[in-house]
């Protein structure tokens, strides 16, 4: 039995010229290899999200109900938010 499908896709032409770049460079041996590997990074991230939200942010949305004093106002959250985009807008010469 086969372990493998052939596909047909359509990349936008940027993506396609990365994509072959990467194969003339020999960091991969074929495009499929190209594809393969963007899939496994794409699928890594993805249960890395899944696990961050069921580890941290379910946690800490279940403290905050059980304890919604902790919570700080949306005024609150956009001035801290102002406060450091200011920072790294200075740390970065103000531009």
């Amino acid at each position: 039995m086969r372990t493998t499908k052939q596909l047909s896709i359509t990349l936008p032409t940027g993506m396609a010229e990365a994509l072959k770049e990467r194969v003339a460079s020999g960091a991969y041996a074929s495009e499929s290899e190209v594809v393969r590997d963007g899939l496994r990074a794409l699928f890594a991230r993805e249960e890395a999200v899944e696990t961050w939200l069921r580890t941290e942010v379910i946690t800490s949305y279940d403290e905050l109900r059980a304890d919604p004093s902790r919570a700080i106002s949306s005024a609150d959250m956009r001035a801290h938010l102002a406060e450091l985009h200011a920072q790294r807008l200075a740390e970065q010469g103000g531009s």
